[in-house]
């Protein structure tokens, strides 16, 4: 198979599909692999790295697209990339279709196979091309955070550990997933007096056994939510439901039982954003204010430490790369449920449930697909 790696094109992102390390393993197994000049640079990959992996290395996205069988990336295509893309064509990255409704008409109308990395699961219920950037993501979120409530950035000017004498930031994170034991863990071990929010009981006694007392943890009611946000100095959102739009857990009336100055950090705005307020941000712009309360909202958080994030993805989306590779994406997905629940579009039909309800659209079940 010819696998195709572009440069990153989204704003302010960093990181690459394919490191040199996964090229190598590629290559060995007998595939050819081609890379946008100057795509791993962000990453801190030079292209000699690559040529000696074993890649072709070819001056324009448009030439990897028009060639490739395959195109690993690590954000959703762009409108410009969604127009190269080819009936028949195989897209491996994150999607995140379900708040992008533009996104999924144009996949759709390319008529490629596109597998999205955040809908793959594993035998154990978990999202594992999601969980690295998750990881990523959660333990940034008090680190953004700490810098949006600095006064000089608009926030309270609130110190997250405090100093003697003075109260550490309180900090809540609603969800207790990955993204949010990973946020709590570094919160944590600023200083800060962490609480964290979930609705999983089961979830809430890990989290209590695991990390004791280093932070608190409640379970998640509306009323609870709303006084532990109105004391809270930051907010970290960190709530998915796999596939599907994040729920909406803060509206905007509630910023004013909020303190003037804190800081809502939403780690679910690629998936919509779990706050009502919420709105989609990039690095070279990042926070903005409403009605007094800074919004951090990223939507590629882990591009900001690029070499580490595409590591630790690439770590993670090359076995299921190479069965791509080696065996045909139809034959790996009836080899392996788990990759079939990636399967989002195919041949101008939707395959994922979640997405279908979130954009009212029709949906062909994945096993069906395989068949067309």
């Amino acid at each position: 198979m010819k696998i195709g790696c572009p440069t990153e094109i989204k704003p302010q992102e960093f990181r690459v599909g394919m490191t040199p390390d996964a090229v190598r393993e590629a290559v060995n197994h007998g595939h050819e692999v081609v890379v946008q000049t100057g795509a791993g640079a962000g990453a801190g990959f030079g292209d000699g790295d690559y040529q000696a992996a074993g890649a072709t290395l070819l001056d324009t996205a448009a030439e990897i697209f028009a060639t490739a069988d395959m195109i690993v990336k690590v954000k959703e295509p762009q409108a410009i990339e969604r127009q190269m893309l080819r009936e028949g064509q195989l897209l491996f990255t994150y999607l995140h279709l379900a708040p992008d409704p533009e996104q999924t008409k144009d996949l759709l109308d390319s008529g490629c196979t596109a597998i999205a990395y955040e809908t793959v699961t594993d035998a154990n219920g978990g999202l594992p091309l999601l969980a690295p950037m998750s990881e990523v993501a959660g333990r940034l979120a008090p680190q953004v955070g700490a810098w949006t409530l600095q006064k000089a950035n608009g926030g309270r000017g609130v110190l997250m550990g405090g100093v003697p004498g003075v109260a550490p930031a309180k900090v809540v994170v609603i969800g207790g997933g990955v993204v949010g034991t990973h946020a709590a863990k570094i919160a944590a071990g600023m200083g800060a007096d962490v609480t964290v929010l979930d609705r999983s009981l089961t979830r809430l006694k890990y989290l209590d056994d695991v990390f004791g007392h280093s932070f608190k943890n409640q379970y998640s009611t509306a009323g609870a939510t709303a006084d532990l946000v109105a004391q809270a100095d930051m907010v970290i959102g960190a709530v998915l439901i796999p596939g599907a739009a994040a729920p909406k857990l803060i509206s905007r009336a509630q910023l004013s039982d909020m303190k003037p100055g804190a800081a809502l950090v939403d780690v679910a705005i690629d998936q919509g954003g779990c706050f009502e307020t919420s709105r989609a941000t990039t690095h070279a712009d990042p926070i903005y204010e409403v009605d007094g309360i800074m919004h951090y909202c990223v939507a590629n958080m882990p591009g900001a430490v690029a070499r580490t994030s595409t590591q630790a993805l690439g770590n993670a989306t090359l076995p299921f790369l190479l069965n791509l590779a080696d065996k045909g994406w139809k034959q790996a997905c009836e080899d392996d449920p788990h990759l079939l629940n990636g399967l989002n579009v195919h041949a101008g039909k939707l395959t994922y449930f979640a997405v279908g309800k979130a954009l009212g659209l029709d949906v062909l079940s994945p096993q069906l697909a395989l068949k067309v």
